[in-house]
């Protein structure tokens, strides 16, 4: 996925950063803050392709103890086409399946420590999307292949990117209006209760989430902005607390920056903040940048 690591990144950044704060020490005691519940929600896309899924669980909140990354989401997996039988399938390239076959190793020691782990899907350039399924049913039979891999490798929920589909490839459909509402619904009523459905706020899957009296909004535990660097309200949930208008790349984005888009993500009252690439690098110093913000506390690493 050489080309994915090239996402989108926004080339101007952001020129106001505040600095961090010297100090991480908490009034409350580690008991206390262990208990407390964390906010706002840190999540960490990994390119499992070149990553460790380990590293989302090697950070702490100085004298605090609580996890930094609250979700960690494997990137990725990808909805296939099958010319023959003219149907979208779910595809886990050999990363993919080794962290997901392994799952003793490389997912539990995450939820072990209190972190959710979910699985994003993404287009593939062979025209199969979110937004083109022709029917109920060819929806609903995706949906059904993405709760039996929640089920069958004890992942946390499904995180939908619709990005690098290439609609129309392959004699595919474009975007209708009803696809993705399908799709949604479907999965929503096959995974368990608690299981958790996101939205990487891009394609034409995001802006598809209202058709005549059905709406999926709120179907989506979380949303968030695409584009690292940047801040922008994403389509989804109408509750600030599941939204990530920021996101930040720990390759792309500055420091600096990261710093400031946390201080505005507190400031406007939103409850989720967006990381992606989490590489075996020690990037406790990057973190501190905006667990001082979200959290008032530095971040600790721990190998």
């Amino acid at each position: 996925m050489s080309e994915l690591m090239r996402r989108r990144t926004l080339l101007t950044a952001l020129a106001a950063g505040t600095a961090v704060a010297a100090t991480g020490v908490g009034t409350a005691t580690a008991q206390a803050c262990k208990a407390a519940v964390k906010k706002p929600t840190t999540v960490a896309y990994i390119e499992v392709n070149d990553h460790s899924m380990l590293s989302a669980g090697k950070y702490t909140l100085a004298n605090d103890g609580r996890q930094v990354i609250d979700i960690a989401v494997i990137f990725a997996a990808n909805i296939n086409f099958n010319t023959s039988t003219r149907k979208a399938y779910l595809s886990f390239n050999p990363q993919v399946t080794n962290v997901l076959t392994n799952r003793a190793t490389q997912i539990k020691p995450l939820q072990d420590k209190g972190i959710k782990v979910t699985l994003s899907i993404l287009g593939n350039h062979q025209g199969a999307g979110f937004a083109n399924f022709p029917d109920k049913a060819s929806a609903e039979a995706f949906a059904q292949e993405l709760a039996d891999a929640v089920a069958t490798y004890g992942l946390d929920g499904i995180d939908f990117d619709d990005e690098y589909v290439e609609y129309g490839n392959n004699g595919t459909g474009q975007p209708n209006a009803d696809s993705f509402i399908w799709l949604v619904q479907a999965l929503r009523r096959k995974m368990p209760a608690g299981k958790l459905i996101t939205l990487y706020d891009i394609g034409p899957a995001s802006t598809r989430l209202v058709s005549g009296s059905q709406s999926i909004r709120e179907t989506f535990d979380y949303a968030w902005y695409p584009y690292y660097g940047g801040w922008g309200v994403p389509h989804g949930p109408t509750d600030k607390a599941k939204l990530s208008p920021a996101a930040v790349s720990y390759t792309a984005t500055s420091q600096s920056t990261a710093a400031s888009l946390a201080q505005r993500t507190v400031t406007e009252g939103y409850g989720t903040f967006l990381t992606y690439n989490l590489t075996e690098a020690n990037t406790a110093t990057y973190m501190s940048a905006f667990t001082q913000k979200l959290y008032g506390k530095n971040t600790i690493y721990t190998p």
